[in-house]
């Protein structure tokens, strides 16, 4: 029997100045379990981030030099994918809107209780690691679809739009016996026992033209 492998423990990036806050913080998360990495500003967050590492980032939204705004902004143009749980000491609308709008998952209202913090990122650690899984898996089906000689994808692309192996055969202009060595061998790289499942993994990696079968 294979042992049962538990994920790693969630980092929470706890971007925080004032530092009676951000020490209560980092107590918090690691009385749940969770690493901390504690920061007082944006230069400083950016300087330990690692976008390897899953969890999520609770974020003062009012930062001296480069506010949570901006934090978020410079993020999201790097490419990273990092959930954020917002930390305001006063609603700005405007503000909150934006952010929240931008990819925000939550907006905590200071002082917000532990039950809320750790509510609040108990979500977002779950939703990253589901992410996180979701591009694990389309990166290797993506390295298996490299896999495929130029005939066999081929084979793939016709086969994903519904045809027919007498179709596929005609074609390529070559016999039909052989469509279906090609596709089985497509299904074997593939890691699929159907055409329906090679469909949906097409559909996950937005090859278009998939068709699903009748």
């Amino acid at each position: 029997m294979n042992p049962v492998t538990t994920p790693d423990p969630a980092t929470v990036f706890v971007v925080e100045d004032d530092p009676s806050v951000r020490k209560a913080l980092t107590r918090l998360f690691l009385a749940a379990g969770m690493h901390t990495v504690s920061c007082a500003d944006g230069e400083e967050f950016f300087a330990l981030h690692d976008p390897d590492v899953p969890g999520c980032l609770v974020l003062d939204l009012q930062l001296p030099g480069m506010d949570g705004a901006q934090v978020q902004q410079r993020l999201a143009a790097a490419g990273t994918v990092r959930p954020i749980v917002f930390l305001t000491g006063h609603a700005d609308v405007d503000t909150s809107v934006r952010v929240m709008r931008a990819g925000a998952v939550n907006l905590l209202t200071k002082p917000a209780t532990e039950a809320q913090l750790l509510g609040a990122v108990e979500e977002v650690v779950a939703l990253d690691r589901a992410a996180r899984q979701t591009r694990h898996a389309e990166s290797a089906d993506r390295e298996r679809l490299q896999t495929l000689t130029p005939r066999e994808r081929a084979v793939f692309d016709l086969v994903i739009q519904g045809m027919a192996n007498k179709c596929i055969a005609v074609e390529l202009d070559i016999v039909e016996k052989t469509v279906k060595v090609h596709r089985g061998r497509v299904m074997h790289k593939m890691g699929v026992r159907s055409i329906a499942r090679l469909v949906q993994l097409a559909d996950r990696l937005g090859l278009g033209n998939a068709t699903s079968p009748q």
